[in-house]
């Protein structure tokens, strides 16, 4: 792909790189909060509108799943007509969920089933996140040079990172101060703002003709270099782990071994404990990524990143007080900053110029597969196991995931076919 139009000079190339990569930051971030402002409300709309609890828990994995199917097809589009249109498409698919809530609110004096049309407005949200998170990771890797990449694909994830929990929050307070129909306004607003940003900043970045396929050869790609498998698979360990395992069972945790911060019951306190964590991960992914930059090999960071990881659910395995969870948890955040930002970046350095989307989608896939099973396995191994013996586990997993980086990514110094996107004379 290229950036159309002409770039004078590296000053005005890297002033570009900082308006494209704002303008993806505003959108990441705004687009989550139509995410996170469901999970708040939508199990206490649940008796409100009849709605059982399995019901409201398949509508709240709606996006993923959704998300999940819709990565790879939206990484092939985005790499055959280019990424503006497909990524405005996508930040507008977000800013119109939450506004398919409210309807959901109102469905049954219109003769809908609630519970269908809450279902449906997730599917859209996850739809449009499809193609904001992969074309955010296309137009980062099209509009940098491996001397900077780093550093904006840090900024752009932590715009990811902190979406969702902002979500989080701003469901919850408006909900309970001016009631659900705000919330879920503000939050249709906020994408739709993201989406008029994204119109007037994102670049034109044509497809490279010469190098775009279809869906059908993604296999083949990810088979004909290693490299690229081995990235999804730490992906796939690290949201695993997080997302799968331990924000789904540390409210268990907690109750088990009576946890407590002051008054707050185990509910609050494993919230304040997953704030932490998303804190953790936030601040270091903009931190690492940036120090990314400065290594002949950016995938040198995630093993002593993976050692962090390691040793956060160590401390929640051997030391069960409130000490040892809140510092587990800051590792794991830690661990997991560190892992994903050089790893993406490498991504897009390795990548060729006709398949960053492609694997942008492939990244996902493995990341959002990793979230999808991660609660399936976690909570009925805890039943059976104990929670020493699951985290002692995912240890063990960490290790294996260092052990398949060091032998397929720090074999030899990175190799990279990436180039600047901007014009040849920026290079």
């Amino acid at each position: 792909m290229r950036l159309v139009g002409t770039v004078g000079g590296q000053a005005d190339a890297d002033l570009s790189v900082r308006y494209v990569a704002a303008s993806l930051i505003f959108g990441v971030f705004f687009g989550g909060l139509g995410g996170g402002v469901a999970f708040p409300t939508l199990p206490r709309l649940g008796p409100i509108l009849g709605i059982s609890p399995f019901v409201v828990g398949i509508i709240l994995s709606a996006n993923r799943f959704t998300r999940l199917v819709c990565n790879a097809p939206a990484g092939s589009i985005l790499d055959t007509i280019g990424t503006r249109r497909p990524m405005i498409a996508g930040f507008c698919l977000q800013g119109l969920a939450p506004f398919g809530y409210v309807l959901a609110l109102n469905a049954g004096r219109l003769g809908f089933d609630s519970a269908t049309v809450f279902l449906a407005a997730r599917a859209v949200w996850g739809i449009g996140s499809a193609f904001v998170f992969v074309g955010a990771f296309a137009t980062i890797t099209h509009v940098t040079t491996p001397e900077n990449r780093g550093r904006w694909v840090g900024y752009m994830r932590g715009g990811q990172s902190l979406g969702f929990p902002a979500g989080l929050v701003l469901g919850g307070l408006l909900a309970d101060a001016y009631g659900f129909t705000v919330a879920f306004v503000a939050a249709g607003c906020a994408g739709l703002f993201a989406a008029g940003v994204a119109a007037l900043v994102l670049p034109d970045l044509d497809p490279d003709v010469d190098r775009t396929g279809s869906l059908r050869e993604i296999p083949a790609i990810v088979r004909g270099d290693p490299r690229i498998a081995s990235v999804g698979a730490v992906n796939f360990v690290v949201r695993f782990l997080f997302v799968g395992v331990l924000l789904s069972t540390v409210v268990l945790y907690a109750a088990e071994n009576g946890i407590a911060i002051g008054a707050l019951s185990e509910t609050g306190v494993s919230g304040v404990v997953m704030a932490l964590a998303v804190l953790g991960a936030s601040v270091t992914t903009v931190a690492v990524g940036r120090y990314s930059d400065r290594l002949a090999n950016r995938a040198l960071i995630a093993v002593p990143a993976l050692g962090v990881l390691g040793v956060g659910f160590g401390f929640l395995a051997f030391v069960p007080t409130l000490v040892g969870a809140l510092g587990g948890v800051a590792l794991i955040g830690v661990g997991v900053g560190g892992t994903n930002p050089p790893l993406l970046a490498y991504l897009g350095d390795i990548a060729p110029g006709g398949d960053v989307g492609k694997l942008g989608g492939v990244y996902n896939t493995f990341g959002d597969l990793g979230s999808t099973l991660g609660p399936l396995v976690a909570l009925p191994l805890v039943a059976r196991v104990g929670f020493a013996v699951e985290y002692l586990t995912c240890v063990a997993v960490v290790c294996l995931a260092g052990v398949l980086v060091i032998g397929t990514l720090l074999g030899e110094e990175q190799a990279t076919t990436g180039r600047s996107r901007l014009t040849a004379d920026d290079d």
